[in-house]
C-alpha cells in the first residue's frame, strides 16, 4: 500500500470552472482546471504539479484551461545560470542594506497594514484592494505545503522619514513581505507586496532577485514565477529575468526576452 508521501497525480480529480472575466487581457473569459482534493497535495506532489503548470491561491490549486487562449505560460528563472542585466544589477545594489528574515506564515499588523497600501496604490479597484482582514488571511496565510515568509526592512534608522516607533524598536521600517513555496527542484514565489510609497525604489526587481539567490544557496534549480503573459503590462516583465524557460505545449522551452538589454 502507498503511503501519504507516495500520492501521485492520478490520485487526484480535476475539474473545469465555469468561464470567469479574465485579470490579465480585456474582453476574454477565462476558465481553470482545479485540482482536489486539496488535503492530499503536500509538497512533493505540489512540486509535480507545479512542473505540470499549476500554481496555488491559498489552498486552491489551478492552472489555466481557457476555451480560445492560451496566452498564460508557467515560467521559471534557471537560478544557478542567471545573468542580471544592468537595471536588475542597480536595483540588487539599491536596496542591498535592507534586512531579510525568515517567518512561518503568520499575522501581524503590520503585514496587513503593508498589504491594504499596497492594494489601494499598485491595483485600486482590481478587487483586492478592499480585502478585509480575514479574506487577506485566507489568501496569503493558509497553505498546505511546505512555505515561508520573508520580511524585508531597513536598518533601523536608515531612513530619515522613518516613523519614530519603528525607527527605535530595534527592527527598522517594514518595506517588503514576500510568501515563498518550498519545492523539490526549487522556489514558487507566490506573492509579494511592498511599500508604495518610498521615492525611486524598485522592491519587486530585488525580491525576484533576492529568490534567485536564495535558490542558489538552497541548491535547487529553478525559480517559479508564475505564469507570462506577453501582452499583459503587469505579467509581461517575467521574461527580463534571464535565462528562463515557459512551459509550452506540455515542454518547457527557452523563453527569450524581447526586451532584453
Amino acid at each position: 500500500m502507498s503511503s501519504f508521501n507516495d500520492i501521485r497525480i492520478s490520485a487526484l480529480h480535476f475539474y473545469l470552472t465555469a468561464p470567469y472575466p479574465c485579470s490579465y487581457l480585456p474582453d476574454l473569459q477565462a476558465r481553470s482546471q482545479v485540482a482536489t482534493p486539496t488535503f492530499l497535495i503536500n509538497t512533493p506532489l505540489y512540486s509535480e504539479l507545479v512542473r505540470h503548470g499549476f500554481r496555488r491561491s491559498s489552498t486552491y490549486i489551478y492552472r489555466p484551461r481557457c476555451d480560445t487562449c492560451n496566452a498564460c505560460v508557467q515560467m521559471r528563472v534557471a537560478a544557478k545560470q542567471f545573468k542580471p542585466n544592468r537595471s536588475q544589477l542597480r536595483a540588487w545594489k539599491q536596496h542591498a542594506d535592507l534586512r531579510a528574515t525568515l517567518h512561518p506564515l503568520e499575522d501581524k499588523d503590520e503585514y496587513y497594514e503593508l498589504y491594504q497600501r499596497y492594494q489601494r496604490a499598485r491595483h485600486r479597484n482590481g478587487g483586492m484592494d478592499n480585502d478585509d482582514r480575514e479574506a487577506y488571511r485566507t489568501f496569503l496565510l493558509q497553505s498546505h505545503i511546505d512555505t515561508l515568509l520573508v520580511e524585508f526592512r531597513d536598518p533601523p534608522g536608515h531612513a530619515q522619514d522613518e516613523p519614530f516607533d519603528q525607527a527605535h524598536d530595534g527592527h527598522g521600517t517594514l518595506r517588503m513581505v514576500s510568501v515563498i513555496d518550498l519545492l523539490s527542484d526549487g522556489l514558487s514565489s507566490v506573492y509579494t507586496f511592498f511599500d508604495p510609497d518610498a521615492p525611486r525604489a524598485h522592491f519587486g526587481v530585488y525580491n525576484v532577485m533576492w529568490q534567485i539567490e536564495l535558490c542558489r544557496k538552497l541548491g535547487l534549480d529553478y525559480v517559479y514565477l508564475g505564469y507570462w503573459i506577453k501582452n499583459s503590462r503587469k505579467m509581461s516583465y517575467k521574461a527580463r529575468y534571464q535565462p528562463a524557460e515557459g512551459l509550452q505545449n506540455g515542454i518547457w522551452q527557452t523563453l527569450k526576452d524581447d526586451e532584453e538589454n
